[in-house]
């Protein structure tokens, strides 16, 4: 296939995760109007998010499946148009219940749009331009939490929350358009058969864990359901893990474990995810609620971080080349913790241009670590694997942004309930040790990278 279409390709998959990460969070700052007009609490509304994020985790493992099943481009066009039509259901709803049913078929498309998405990717990808291939996906799960809040807030000020629906049809459509044009079919030849007890075990365990980790944020009055929730993914998880090892046609390849670049990446990545997860959500609460900053001009700051993103993106791939992997992702590995600790040594006599640097930094290095990791871990999987793969390294992705969230929510909060015993309002010395205390997770996530061939990924450099 010519570059230049590959490079039409990579675009594309680009700007439907785009979308799908930008709307994980951009009603966040439209939850008052939104539970106005639907006569509900801002909390109630709440429930758009969580069954976003139910379903993501539910249908994201059998995506691999489908796409396989059925094709690749059948199945991300689908998703295009589930993703899209649920999008203006969402804009058009008048109550909560069904703005709720349109954010669970939104969901669908997501978890089809996105794995699948990668899957043609590296499908279409030769091993020498992999690196550059995952470095343009990736911005989209980097930018998007970061620039969702401010995009919905813009919206809900200056037009109604409808708009951070709407704006996804012309995205929809071009995405659809395209899709016809640049995509061949693709699908195996031989079908397996639909691993239903795997779904129904998996699904459990993921949905009941995503779910305990959304209670945490209610964890003074919510401690025995998160429990329970969290027992029950456990097992059904344990139990889903027992079934793929026996069955012929598992809906998780297992064997995808056997691969130290994969596995590495993944437990590594879960650590390093949760502690960038937590960034776009405590630093906008540091700014506003410790520094006394109005939410614009918080906003303003916090979009440092996305300038960061783009600016590594020029020289990721040169790096890798030069440097390879492991060594890259342990030196920056471990200024991602010198960027938090800089993060907890903002206060209120620091200069707006020193913050704006130190989450600048934090975003060249959250960039470069995500990009590599992405790469890595796809490195040495064979072709044949490559949907399963996609689904694996993506349901563990969601996890550990979903769980970064809730951690640094978490972290905040027993902090406060230490310092002062007010979780409604932390103060600045609240923000800044839950910083220092969330630096430990990258510290894990280094430990883990220590046992990397210092050779790993070299199949996929571009050595001069």
């Amino acid at each position: 296939m010519q570059s230049k279409k590959v490079d039409w390709i990579i675009y594309l998959v680009a700007t439907t995760f785009f979308m799908e990460t930008l709307d994980s969070t951009v009603i966040t700052t439209a939850l008052p109007q939104m539970a106005s007009d639907f006569g509900v609490s801002p909390v109630d509304v709440g429930i758009g998010i969580t069954a976003y994020l139910l379903t993501l985790a539910t249908c994201i493992p059998i995506s691999g499946w489908v796409a396989d099943r059925f094709g690749s481009k059948k199945v991300f066009i689908l998703a295009i148009v589930l993703f899209t039509f649920a999008s203006i259901l969402c804009g058009l709803s008048e109550n909560l219940t069904f703005f709720t049913c349109a954010r669970i078929l939104q969901g669908v498309g997501g978890a089809l749009m996105v794995p699948v998405g990668r899957a043609i990717v590296l499908q279409n990808t030769q091993k020498d331009g992999l690196i550059r291939a995952i470095s343009l996906i990736t911005w989209p799960g980097l930018v998007g939490p970061v620039v969702g809040p401010a995009i919905g807030g813009f919206l809900t000020t200056y037009a109604t929350w409808h708009w951070i629906f709407f704006i996804n049809i012309p995205i929809g459509i071009i995405g659809i358009i395209f899709s016809f044009i640049l995509l061949e079919e693709k699908k195996e030849k031989i079908r397996k058969p639909f691993d239903i007890y795997g779904f129904l075990l998996t699904g459990v365990a993921l949905s009941s864990i995503i779910y305990a980790i959304e209670l945490t944020r209610h964890i003074k009055d919510s401690q025995l359901e998160i429990l329970g929730f969290m027992v029950l993914g456990v097992i059904s998880g344990c139990c889903s893990i027992k079934h793929m090892k026996k069955s012929p046609h598992p809906m998780i390849d297992l064997s995808l474990l056997k691969i130290p670049t994969f596995t590495t990446t993944l437990w590594a990545g879960l650590f390093f995810r949760i502690a960038i997860a937590t960034v776009p959500f405590l630093i906008p609460l540091f700014l506003q609620i410790g520094l006394g900053m109005d939410p614009f001009k918080a906003g303003l700051i916090v979009l440092s971080i996305f300038l960061g993103n783009l600016a590594m993106k020029t020289v990721t791939t040169p790096l890798l080349n030069k440097y390879g992997f492991k060594l890259v992702m342990m030196v920056n590995g471990a200024m991602i913790i010198v960027t938090f600790l800089l993060s907890a040594c903002i206060n209120e006599n620091m200069q707006i241009g020193l913050i704006v640097v130190i989450l600048f930094c934090g975003g060249l290095t959250r960039s470069l670590q995500f990009t590599s990791i992405n790469t890595l871990s796809l490195a040495d999987i064979p072709k044949e694997k490559i949907s399963s793969a996609s689904s694996v390294s993506s349901t563990a992705m969601q996890l550990s942004m979903a769980l970064g969230i809730a951690i640094g929510s978490l972290t905040l909060t027993l902090v406060s309930l230490m310092n002062s015993g007010n979780i409604e309002t932390p103060s600045v010395s609240d923000f800044r040790l839950a910083l220092v205390l969330i630096a430990i997770f990258p510290i894990i996530g280094m430990i883990i990278l220590h046992k990397l061939d210092s050779n790993a990924g070299i199949s996929i450099r571009k050595l001069n």
